[in-house]
């Protein structure tokens, strides 16, 4: 069998894989035995997998592969994070962050060669878009991952949580997003809690509904403004969902049992959206939804017209939401001094295009 028509066995979550061994007429619980040996063992050579059967080995390793991303370089900042830069094929590289804190350590994920939805405030928009990551691109920044920082090694859960806020739009590229979602969720792989892996989005309605009904993870929605003329032009996906309905979305997806509330991300752009007026027009908003916000000081990238407000005008807005009752922190900004910080990420690879397409990638 050629290499190139070879099914990557990573590109498989613990479903797809039962029916891989179930068409091979074997037990489908030689699916979970696979993800232990790869996930949790960080074991991707077949012939080590020694719960299987010499012909089963055999087999995979004649038809199949185990294809893992690449990491090209490293950079640490002065404040621990790290920053790698991982080659996907011949022409494109991601880029994909380690945060580590002392009570946890998190790993800031990417979904696509760069991102068609244009922010005007993102340096990955800047770049283009040139197309989505497979599952094993995703789930495959993980594990190299943690195979950097020794997990595999020590069995210290050094990486706690996931989220993918890396280049990108998650819900564009849904299909490959969920099956990750299940890998990193399920016991016999990563075995995160769901309230340990975020998926943030711009706003993409059918995907929220989706992730909901699929694997209701943790939800924060990269809202940046609270009225639809200004957020059409800074966020132009809001030109297809609007606030309103993107906010009842949110308000779906928190319904049910012991539920966390939506994450609201909001960047402080100096002049912009950070007035008085602006933070309590964001309280109305959110009325009725259980939610929390975060407010992001602009991180400046190269060819940015943007400013990052003041720490006077961040704590005044900030202060309005509080005393309003909405539990508010500003992020601390972290790796801006490599580049690792929000909406800096940039990668390194050939844009196919600068257009929205929406329509030709949701939900793919």
């Amino acid at each position: 069998m050629n290499t190139q028509q070879k099914p990557n066995l990573l590109d498989f979550d613990l479903k797809t894989l039962e029916s891989y061994f179930e068409k091979l007429d074997e037990k489908s619980f030689r699916a979970q035995q696979l993800l232990k040996w790869i996930y949790q063992r960080g074991v991707i050579d077949i012939e080590l997998m020694t719960n299987f059967s010499t012909s089963l080995r055999s087999f995979l390793k004649e038809n199949t592969l185990i294809k893992l991303p690449e990491i090209i370089s490293e950079k640490k900042s002065e404040d621990g994070t790290k920053k790698w830069l991982i080659k996907v094929d011949e022409k494109n590289s991601i880029e994909t962050v380690f945060i580590p804190e002392n009570d946890r350590g998190t790993l800031c994920i990417s979904t696509q060669v760069g991102c068609a939805l244009d922010c005007k405030f993102c340096s990955t928009a800047k770049q283009g878009f040139n197309r989505n990551l497979t599952t094993s691109e995703i789930i495959g920044q993980v594990w190299v991952a943690n195979k950097m920082l020794g997990h595999f090694k020590s069995g210290k859960r050094i990486i706690t949580n996931i989220v993918f806020m890396g280049m990108g739009e998650p819900l564009l590229n849904y299909n490959n997003v969920i099956k990750t979602i299940n890998l990193l969720t399920n016991d016999h792989a990563f075995g995160l809690s769901k309230r340990r892996v975020t998926v943030s989005t711009s706003g993409i309605i059918p995907g929220i509904d989706r992730l909901k009904e699929d694997n209701k993870v943790s939800l924060a929605i990269s809202l940046h403004a609270s009225n639809d003329e200004l957020r059409s032009t800074i966020v132009p996906i809001n030109r297809s969902y609007p606030i309103a309905d993107l906010l009842s979305s949110c308000k779906r997806y928190t319904e049910g049992k012991d539920d966390e509330p939506i994450t609201i991300e909001y960047v402080m752009l100096k002049d912009i959206n950070d007035s008085l007026k602006d933070a309590h027009n964001l309280v109305k908003c959110l009325h009725g939804i259980p939610s929390k916000v975060n407010l992001i000081p602009f991180n400046k990238f190269p060819g940015t017209y943007f400013s990052s407000s003041d720490t006077a005008t961040i704590n005044a807005f900030r202060d309005v939401l509080i005393k309003s009752g909405i539990f508010t922190i500003t992020r601390k900004t972290r790796g801006d001094d490599i580049d690792a910080a929000c909406g800096q990420l940039v990668g390194n690879f050939v844009a196919k295009s600068t257009k929205h397409q929406k329509n030709s990638m949701e939900l793919n």
